[in-house]
Parts: C-alpha cells; structure tokens; sequence
C-alpha cells in the first residue's frame, strides 16, 4: 500500500476540502446529574463487595479481640449516666442488673468500643440503628391503621459499619435465648439465623427492581419470607395488644377530669409525674418549632387538637434519666392524641466511630438525626415525627402509643427464638439497604454460610463477655459502689 507523505506547510489529507474528517463527539441529549446514577458505568458494587473478601475474609468477623484500656462495666455506665437526671439514674441501673440480656440493652455505648477497638471492619457504611438488639424490633401502626413490622428504636442511630447492627443483633438473640431457657445450640442457631436471613435477603434486595426493594417485607409477609411461621401464633398476639395500644387508652388510664372542660395527667410515681406550670409552659412554647420540622399537609391535623397537659415519664431502659415529656392534646370531641417529647442526646456511638475508619457526623441538632435516621430506615414512618429544642436541649417528637407492640425475646418458647431471629436478620437487612447499596453488601457477604458462622462466633463470645460484665455490675450494686433502685 502506497504511503501518503506530506511537506510542512502543504495541507494535510485532513485539511483537504474534498475529506471527511471524523464526526465530532455528539453532547449527550441528557446531562448527568448529581443525585442520580451515572448511565453508564464500568463499576459493579456486586464485584467491588466479592473483592473485599480478599482483604477482609468473612470468617474474620468470628474474632474479638482483647480491647486495651477498655473501660470496667461499672465505669462505662457511670460514664453513660452523665448528662441524665441523677436521681432517676438508679432505676437505670436497677433495670439493667435485671440480666445480662437488660446489661445489653443498657450498654450500646460499650459494645461500640469493643466493635471499634476488637474486631475488623469492611468499611460499607449504612444508615445503622446503632442499638439493634432483638427487643428493638416490633410493631406499630400506619397512617391507614394498619400495623407494620420493623425497626423501632433509633436513639443511637448514625451512618457507621453495617456489621455492628448485625452482630449486635446476633448477641443479643444469644443472651435473649439463654435467659427464654434455651440450649447453648438453639440459641447458636439463633444467631446463625439472623446472619443468614440478613445475607438472603441482602442478595434478594439486591436482584430487585430499586422501587421495589425499598418498599420491601415490612409487613405479615416476611413471616412467610423467613419461614418463621412458628412465630404466627405470638405475633397475632402481640398485634391485638399492639391494637388496643393507643393514646386514647393511655389517656383513659393516665388522666382525669380538669373541671374545666379538659383533662390532665394524674401521678403516678415514679414513671409518671405532673410538672411544674413553667417547666409545661416551656415544654409547650417548644412545639411551635417543632411544627416548622413536620410536611405542611400534616399541619392542618394538630391545627384540631388543643394542648391541654404536660407530664414527665420515664421510659425505657437504656433511655432511663434521660428527660422525656408526654403532652396532652384533645380534638374539638375531647378525644386524646397523646405526644412524646424526648431528649435526643448525642449518639452512644458517636465516640468510636473513627477509630472504626469511619468520619463521625457533622454536628446536627440530636433530634433531627435521630428523625432523619429512622425515616431512611424504616419503610412506613410516624407521621407526626419532628424535633424540637426544649431549654437549650434537643428533642426529638413522636405520637406516643401509637398501636406499638413488641416481641419479648426473652419470653419466647425456646424453639421459637431462632425464627425471631430469622425474622429480625431480614428486618435489619431491609433497613440497611435504604442507605447501602445492597448489591455491594451482598458481593461481600456472598452465598455460603461462611459469614453466618463467623457472625455466630462472634456473638457467643461477645455474649459471654457481656455476661460477665453483667456480674461486675452485680458486684458493684450489692458493695454499694454505685446504687440502684430495683423493681421500677
């Protein structure tokens, strides 16, 4: 083939008139934007979660290490108790020396120092409850009056590790079962379960249509899912009672006639006390902020209720000290919607967070993250959630009864826990694929049971140590180094 050669300054077959030079590159018809998925992308989250496993092997997961300079069980919930009411802080502790499965509950704070300081992590980060524990799961109603199944405590929740929610769940379906009375294999098979219901179902999510993942087992049908139908019976039980739990039946028990055409809040100590009129003064003046963080359509339904009561309450268990108000409101018939206003303290994780390789969050009002994280978790949300600041403190705001029911894990038959756990291993997985791309979890977690059995070695251990932190606690009350009030 003859060569074409060209002198300089003579044009060259591109400069001629008579060539066709190649077509310039065509703007595409659509920008990208930020916010979307790029069209067209070499990157598979499946492959880039598989290639983890060569840096992170899922059998490493088993391991928990010695933590140094970890901090006694008796300091970490003195350490936790800062910042809460001090004369509530012993029925704190009396809670949570009730059994090592009420320790964990009470302690998400040290677990996250042994999570970030004991054992690997993958480095996926997802929207995590933060306090996953098998009593954390349970039901509550929809706008339509229908009953969800889901994630319902976010007190703790942030943007860390996906695998601390797992493994904290696992453990706590460990020390739930030994306390329900089952055998050291069933309550094996029940963190193993959980394991492997959240890796099935991260795979499923992962294969489906995005839309359709999001919205995904949330309600009866992940019993079906999970083939956790043994658990039908007690769920039924629960719903009822979940039912019959509302503001109107709280009221009913917790008010009385005020003689001037309302009610207010009758004491009953120490869960339940009246405050003083400026202290509800200044608990009510809060809700008008409150009103600003909620959708403008939900704004003409409290615009129907009036404020007729303030009380203080205590609530929970790892909660317990924190300050937590219930308001009263009646509609124009005088029937009850009853507000919860809590305290939204910082996360008990929020301290561990970098040692885990992970950025801790930008500060953010307490009660708008703990409202942000349980709306990108869960699949149906309160639709009165909203957030406010009370006296220089941050609070978060929900309706309070509103048709909750929870599972006891630790009341369940023995052979009825590993199906619990099935169940809530899928709940949790579902949650966390709102904010992590279940494809690259799902690469990483795989087929095989390798991360199932690492994760139920893991909670084993963890829940050994945690009953032996448990007993030093124990100790601690009954020396007098840290007192407790029991029974409350």
């Amino acid at each position: 083939m003859e060569r074409t050669t060209s002198t300089p300054g003579e044009p060259t077959p591109a400069d001629r008139p008579d060539h066709d030079p190649a077509p310039a590159p065509t703007p595409a018809r659509v920008p990208h934007v930020d916010g979307f998925a790029a069209r067209h992308t070499t990157e598979s989250p499946k492959r880039a979660g598989k290639a983890l496993r060569h840096t992170l092997p899922r059998a490493a997961h088993a391991r928990l290490g010695a933590a140094d300079d970890r901090p006694d069980a008796v300091t970490a919930v003195e350490t936790s108790n800062e910042g809460r009411i001090p004369e509530l802080t012993p029925i704190r502790v009396g809670r949570m020396v009730a059994g090592p499965f009420a320790f964990l509950r009470g302690s998400a704070g040290l677990m996250a120092y042994d999570l970030a300081h004991s054992t690997p992590s993958t480095g996926i980060a997802a929207q995590i409850c933060g306090d996953a524990h098998a009593a954390n799961f349970g039901l509550y109603g929809d706008a339509r009056g229908g009953l969800v199944i889901d994630l319902n405590d976010f007190d703790e929740t942030v943007r860390g590790p996906w695998e601390w929610d797992l493994k904290r769940l696992a453990t706590s379906l460990v020390l739930a079962g030994r306390e329900a009375g089952a055998d050291e294999d069933q309550c094996a098979a029940a963190a193993q379960d959980a394991a492997g219901a959240y890796r099935r179902t991260m795979r499923l999510l992962a294969k489906m249509p995005a839309t359709d993942a999001w919205n995904a087992i949330a309600d009866e049908r992940l019993v079906s899912h999970t083939d956790a139908r043994d658990l039908l019976g007690t769920l039924e039980r629960v719903a009822e009672k979940a039912r019959r739990n509302t503001s109107a039946r709280f009221a009913a028990k917790s008010t009385e006639d005020d003689g001037d055409g309302g009610r207010r809040f009758v004491d009953a100590p120490p869960v339940l006390r009246r405050v003083p009129d400026a202290e509800a003064a200044t608990v009510t003046t809060a809700l008008g902020a409150y009103l600003g963080t909620l959708p403008e359509d939900r704004l003409p339904l409290l615009g129907r209720y009036a404020v007729h009561d303030v009380a203080f309450r205590v609530v929970g268990t790892g909660s317990v000290g924190t300050r937590s108000y219930v308001v009263l409101l009646l509609d124009h018939r005088g029937k009850p919607l009853v507000l919860q206003v809590k305290e939204a303290r910082r996360s008990a994780l929020h301290p561990y967070l970098a040692d885990a390789g992970f950025a801790p969050p930008e500060p953010v009002h307490e009660g708008r993250r703990v409202v942000a994280g349980q709306k990108r978790m869960q699949v149906v949300s309160d639709i009165l959630l909203g957030w406010t600041t009370v006296d220089g403190r941050p609070y978060q705001v929900r309706q309070f009864r509103n048709r909750k029911g929870s599972v006891d894990p630790a009341a369940l038959a023995a052979d009825q826990v590993d199906d619990y756990g099935r169940m809530t291993g899928a709940l949790l997985a579902r949650a966390h694929s709102h904010s992590a791309d279940p494809r690259r979890i799902a690469g990483y977690c795989g087929k095989s049971e390798e991360l199932d059995e690492a994760v139920r070695d893991f909670a084993l251990r963890y829940a050994d140590r945690t009953e032996r932190d448990h007993a030093v606690l124990v100790r601690a009350v009954r020396n007098g180094r840290i007192p407790a009030e029991l029974g409350v």
